[in-house]
């Protein structure tokens, strides 16, 4: 999680990256874990209300309109994770979809909606969630409700995304509920209409592929807008979404899922769509690891910005992006090849860049290409510290400067990450994409010092 100080200075960065017309509406959307009306924390690092207001009025400063996002069906692992509420998960050992039959549950949903809202009155929309609500139906509850002949899967998640939508409207009248589509897709016609739900949400139809199927989107777009839902909105990504431990991101792959949502808006139904979310990934769940970090994603969502401005990447946008990143050259494949940029988090994107392409790769090129290692320094001769010692030179020097040299790297990284993410965020990174090479690195430059009789580095 970013910290405060790091979206103070990234606000202009994205403005600048939007260059909006005046008339252009520009959103960002936030997730959030409510905290003050539950009897537990539900998350060791939480941004408190002192600093909501502050990023709200940063947006404001610089003409964005903050959607805030709140889970409140599946991806609830935030809250079903902990004890206190674990009695409220729809199958046990599966904390992230919410059991809908429980009235406390309706309650706590209840309770957290109108903790955000009061932080952001006025919001135009809030997103509630909903989608990808994993073994709904599965639960005892669920199962006993859905012997009843009228009752299906769909019927309890429509069900339970109308109670949500209905509280948001009763409580928050000049708030509309947003919703991702996933779960609507594959409703009949006839059964979403009924529901009543194309009054009360706005769906969020998302993709994030890069060859995204444009005339199923199209066909999606005309499905939801004959159900009744009276506007839409799409969903691409500019980071996240390729891999759950992807430390950088593939810009292209980006750029041409924004390329392809434009084609989907060109051939759908004329004004169906609201405008497009461009979601950024931290993690895929509560219990996966951190993905590409915002300062690395940056120039990717300038990109795909100015693209969706444009409606290509023209020598135009191209020219935007390259101004608003500081460099003089782009190239889509390695942000850092054509010199140094300069927009905020830009040290750490040259730092993340160096250790994902060459970290690894340059230690397993010495412990498992370099053929007097695993010729003359296996894992057996290692284990018994034992060596020729005409192959000492062979080894020694290469291990030794690659040790000194990303031994460099690591405290200028971690006093970057630590000026922009909380300590927690810093460790986690560290440890999932440093400190294991580093580590098979320092034992083999120990084992060998050992295997010749010197003091280890």
């Amino acid at each position: 999680m970013p910290s405060s100080w790091s979206m103070k200075t990234c606000f202009p960065t994205r403005v600048a990256s939007s260059c909006c017309a005046p008339s252009t509406h520009t959103g960002v959307a936030r997730g959030f874990r409510p905290l003050t009306s539950v009897t537990v924390t539900l998350a060791r690092v939480f941004i408190s209300p002192s600093e909501v207001r502050a990023i709200l009025h940063l947006a404001r400063q610089h003409g964005l309109e903050v959607i805030p996002l709140l889970q409140t069906f599946g991806h609830m692992e935030f809250v079903l994770k902990h004890g206190a509420f674990a009695h409220l998960r729809e199958v046990a050992l599966f904390p992230s979809t919410l059991n809908p039959h429980e009235p406390e549950s309706l309650a706590l949903v209840g309770a957290m909606v109108d903790q955000v809202m009061e932080l952001h009155q006025g919001a135009r929309w809030l997103h509630i969630g909903c989608d990808e609500v994993y073994y709904l139906g599965e639960g005892e509850a669920s199962k006993q409700w859905l012997q009843q002949e009228q009752n299906s899967a769909a019927t309890l998640c429509l069900s339970h995304m109308r109670a949500v939508a209905s509280h948001v409207r009763a409580r928050h009248p000049d708030t509309t509920p947003l919703v991702w589509d996933d779960m609507l897709r594959d409703m009949p016609e006839g059964l979403l209409e009924e529901s009543g739900v194309p009054q009360l949400v706005e769906p969020v139809l998302w993709d994030y592929r890069a060859d995204l199927d444009v005339p199923s989107k199209v066909v999606l777009m005309e499905k939801f807008r004959a159900c009744g839902f009276p506007r839409l909105w799409a969903a691409s990504a500019f980071k996240g979404a390729t891999g759950a431990h992807q430390a950088l991101t593939p810009a292209e792959h980006h750029l041409r899922n924004q390329l392809q949502w434009l084609e989907a808006v060109q051939a759908g139904p004329a004004g169906a769509l609201q405008g497009i979310v461009l979601t950024g990934w931290q993690r895929y769940d509560h219990f996966a690891v951190l993905c590409e970090l915002l300062p690395v994603a940056i120039p990717t969502l300038a990109i795909c910005l100015q693209s969706l401005l444009h409606g290509s990447f023209s020598e135009e946008a191209k020219a935007t992006v390259q101004s608003c990143l500081g460099v003089s050259s782009l190239d889509l494949t390695d942000f850092t090849r054509e010199g140094a940029c300069s927009f905020p988090g830009s040290d750490i994107l040259a730092l993340v860049t160096q250790v994902g392409l060459h970290l690894r790769s340059s230690v397993e090129a010495l412990l498992d290409g370099n053929r007097y290692v695993t010729g003359w320094f296996s894992p057996y001769h290692r284990k018994r510290k034992v060596i020729h010692p005409v192959m000492v030179p062979h080894i020694q020097p290469e291990a030794l400067s690659l040790l000194g040299r990303w031994a460099t790297l690591l405290p200028e990284l971690e006093a970057a990450l630590t000026r922009v993410f909380y300590p927690d965020a810093v460790e986690e990174w560290l440890e999932e994409n440093v400190h294991p090479s580093l580590q098979k690195l320092q034992s083999l430059a120990q084992d060998l010092s050992q295997a010749i009789g010197q003091p280890g580095p």
